[in-house]
């Protein structure tokens, strides 16, 4: 009986926990504490995913497991300090209350399956109702064996054969509803699975730039594969095992109380007992069992960042150091995987002791029955069958109360992103028939949603005309590239308006804003792992194979595509890491050529790259800026010396403006950033 609590309970994971702290035990040797140093200058840009763990000793395990008293885990624990002295731990992060789990969401994704979610539901109440009468029968098999036994009288295969055929009818009666109500729940589960998974990916498509800001990739992309997984399974296994056991314990008590009322009440008086000790004890396994996973993916983390930085790793050297950390953390792994390995086996021979117990007690007290004529053989057997699927069921239906708890918080923070609505609507609003590429900013200020008390741009004024190129420069941190984030409208300012060709964008369609007026180039362009094709062609999806080419061409990358082997059918790697800087920094002004947008965005595009590149992409973006309303941000301040306007910004509002003359000229701040760079160049 409490071995089903360990095969249903151990299998389970803990969902994304909100917890951070690096700690050290105080006897680790000296190199742990260097390796925990390393990490936490390392993970100072890493999501912060684990939950605060603890030392475990095996004595205490085996105290709680054994002694009448559950003794708590302990364990020295202190935050690593670079001088090795040890503080109380810290949590860097305040634990979040879980989501509620939405029943009307559920019901949307349930309700287009409900005719096929009623017919399993069908099928396991069959099998169960089946599953209670299979012990009578064998009872009835086994009288018949006994009396031949016992007499020596009657035709053996004739009495045998009824019981027989009947115990195989339900056998295969059984069987076959098993399978249908099986293959009816998986159907089920994946669709709502599946529904659920689109359903989220949508709703986080659809959600504003500061969303992304707040949250961690790590956690969205957990919500849509883990979150969902357990979902889905805790669904599959309540309504299939939760039905069935429900059924079979009440039906087999039923059939108990039939059978042998006394055996019964000597069975309701240990049973309880015997469900609530491997309750306690399973749920404690469970926990060892979630704290060794945890630190596996801590171990996984560790690799998974450096396998993924590997050019990093390689350029300062840091593979040896990378691989005493993961030995670090596997070493952890493997000694509380030992601890749970003790507590398996402690947890399986009580099991063991417990279920021979309660068989010999069920043989002993029945022999009794039988000694005085009140119980036969067969009705022993029939009991003994019985009062095992009762252990079964009642074990795996309290297992299932940690399971509904476990699927429902999954599923609550899925729903908890489903219904989301974002401030910033996809689409909606006007369309300009007509337009010049007049952008004006009206007396913005703006601070970004995770620094509300940090103004970036304060009362800005800044009118950029139709068909001109306007260069912002400025110090890092000064808001240059917030204001082509406004002209996108990743975000909407806290005060004031952008305004384009006089009309405040926030009254514009979004999806026609960015799909069709701007084309936007940053510093570091993403291209997919599909081929140039279809990267290029990710600007206008119906765009035809010559206009691809043909903006390649303005873009100065139809030459290079040409020298591939398979030219424009060529497959990039992840992130486009085959191409060199320039190569994809002129794919994606391909890209953006391809929708010929009446505005440019240029954020930084070339101060990444090589003389030879820079020039190369300088010409392509000299080209596509012809006829078009350009707003270029600016670093290295020789890319703008031919601009209609240069704007210098400081602290979030204009210091300088006019041309590059003008300001040379003027001896400001903006000279004095050229001046600088001359010297840098030096």
């Amino acid at each position: 009986m409490l071995l089903h609590f360990l095969q249903a309970g151990l299998r389970r994971s803990l969902g994304p926990v909100r917890h951070i702290q690096l700690f050290c035990v105080s006897r680790t040797p000296s190199v742990q504490q260097h390796l925990q140093l390393y990490a936490r200058f390392r993970d100072a840009t890493r999501c912060p995913s684990r939950w605060p763990g603890r030392t475990i000793t095996k004595g205490r395990t085996l105290a709680l497991l054994l002694g009448p008293v559950a003794v708590g885990l302990g364990g020295k624990v202190a935050l690593c300090q670079r001088d090795g002295q040890c503080h109380p731990p810290v949590l860097s992060e305040r634990l979040r209350p879980e989501p509620e789990f939405s029943w009307t969401e559920f019901w949307k994704l349930l309700r287009p399956q409900l005719l096929a979610l009623l017919s399993a539901v069908i099928l396991a109440f069959g099998a169960a109702l089946l599953n209670i009468q299979i012990p009578l029968i064998l009872g009835e098999l086994v009288n018949v064996v006994a009396r031949y036994t016992r007499e020596h009288a009657g035709d053996y295969v004739r009495d045998v054969s009824g019981p027989a055929m009947k115990l195989l009818s339900l056998y295969a009666a059984q069987g076959l509803l098993t399978c249908g109500y099986i293959i009816l729940l998986s159907q089920v589960g994946e669709r709502v699975a599946g529904s659920m998974r689109k359903a989220l990916f949508t709703s986080l498509l659809h959600q504003d730039v500061a969303f992304f800001d707040a949250q961690k990739t790590g956690l969205l992309v957990n919500r849509l594969t883990s979150d969902v997984q357990e979902f889905k399974s805790a669904f599959k296994q309540v309504i299939s095992q939760g039905l069935r056991n429900i059924t079979q314990t009440f039906g087999c008590f039923v059939s108990l109380y039939y059978i042998s009322p006394k055996l019964t009440g000597l069975l309701v008086v240990v049973m309880p007992i015997l469900v609530g000790a491997g309750a306690i004890i399973g749920s404690f396994l469970r926990r060892l069992s979630r704290r060794a996973q945890e630190q596996i993916a801590k171990a996984t983390g560790v690799a998974d960042e450096a396998i993924g930085n590997v050019r990093t790793v390689r350029a300062f050297a840091m593979e040896d150091r990378e691989v005493e950390l993961y030995s670090a953390e596997v070493d952890k792994s493997a000694h509380v995987n030992e601890v749970l390995g003790i507590g398996i086996a402690v947890f399986q021979g009580l099991s063991n002791i417990a279920l021979n117990c309660i068989v010999l007690g069920t043989i002993f007290a029945g022999g009794s029955l039988m000694a005085g004529n009140e119980l036969s053989a067969g009705d022993l057997m029939s009991f003994l069958v019985a009062s095992q699927t009762v252990q079964r069921s009642m074990a795996n239906t309290s297992v299932l109360f940690g399971q509904v708890v476990r699927g429902l918080s999954a599923g609550g923070r899925v729903f908890e992103f489903m219904r989301l609505q974002p401030e910033i609507p996809l689409r909606g609003g006007k369309k300009l028939p007509q337009l010049t590429g007049e952008i004006y900013f009206r007396d913005v200020s703006f601070s970004y949603p995770t620094r509300p008390g940090q103004e970036v741009l304060k009362s800005f004024e800044l009118y950029v005309p139709p068909g001109k190129t306007v260069a912002i420069v400025g110090k890092s941190g000064g808001g240059k590239s917030t204001v082509a984030a406004l002209v996108e409208r990743f975000y909407d300012p806290i005060q004031g308006a952008v305004e384009l060709d006089g009309v405040d964008i926030r009254s514009l369609d979004p999806s026609w804003l960015r799909g069709e007026v701007i084309g936007f180039i940053n510093q570091e362009p993403v291209l997919f792992g599909t081929s140039i094709m279809e990267n290029i062609r990710f600007g206008r999806p119906d765009a035809t194979d010559a206009e691809v080419h043909e903006a390649a061409k303005l873009a100065n990358a139809d030459d290079f595509i040409q020298g591939f082997p398979n030219g424009y059918n060529t497959l990039l790697g992840e992130r486009g890491v085959t191409l060199s800087g320039g190569q994809k920094q002129r794919v994606a002004i391909a890209r953006a050529l391809l929708k010929d947008p009446r505005i440019l965005i240029l954020d930084e595009a070339t101060s990444a790259l090589d003389s030879e590149s820079e020039r190369m992409v300088q010409l392509a973006l000299d080209r596509a800026s012809s006829g078009r309303t350009v707003l270029v941000i600016a670093h290295r301040l020789s890319t703008i010396a031919d601009a209609d306007i240069i704007v210098v910004l400081s602290k979030g509002r204009i210091a300088e403006r006019g041309t590059h003359r003008e300001l040379l000229k003027k001896g400001g701040l903006y000279a004095e950033l050229i001046r600088r760079q001359s010297q840098e160049a030096q």
